[in-house]
């Protein structure tokens, strides 16, 4: 037994469920009552919508969920950026697909937002890849080929 080795193993999972938890803040994007609002609008969240649009039993792969955490403070945060980002599969093909955060800022950008979405856009080009980009009221799709 080598307890060093364990009290390693121990702040690792110590740092891990931490993670967990700031995580589990982040997708809650502007919060609870802002979600709801959406509900009662008929709308979904950004990550519903992502929900929606992926193939049945696949998962989807958030990027960047950290990006602005803990930044814009004075204006009530900015999770994620406001953009969800990730890659999941649509009819059984594999995407990138970004959405605005409506719940964040009624899904205004900060600086950091602009930052994020055009580098998932980047990583499109020169792939085989279809781009899924949700805004406000509409959504696009970019097909990127070799």
């Amino acid at each position: 037994m080598n307890i060093e080795f364990n009290k390693n193993e121990d702040a690792i999972k110590l740092k891990i469920a931490e993670m967990n938890r700031r995580l589990s803040e982040i997708r809650l994007g502007g919060g609870r009552n802002k979600i709801e609002k959406e509900h009662s609008k008929g709308k979904l969240t950004a990550r519903e919508r992502i929900d929606y649009l992926i193939d049945q039993n696949s998962n989807f792969i958030e990027i960047g969920a950290f990006v602005g955490n803990d930044m814009y403070k004075e204006y009530g945060g900015c999770p994620a950026g406001g953009v969800v980002m990730g890659i999941g599969y649509v009819s059984s093909k594999q995407c990138i697909i970004v959405a605005n955060d409506a719940t964040v800022k009624a899904g205004a950008w900060f600086p950091i937002s602009a930052k994020k979405e055009p580098k998932s856009s980047r990583n499109c080009h020169g792939k085989q890849t279809t781009y899924y980009l949700f805004g406000r009221q509409c959504w696009c799709i970019f097909t990127s080929s070799r």
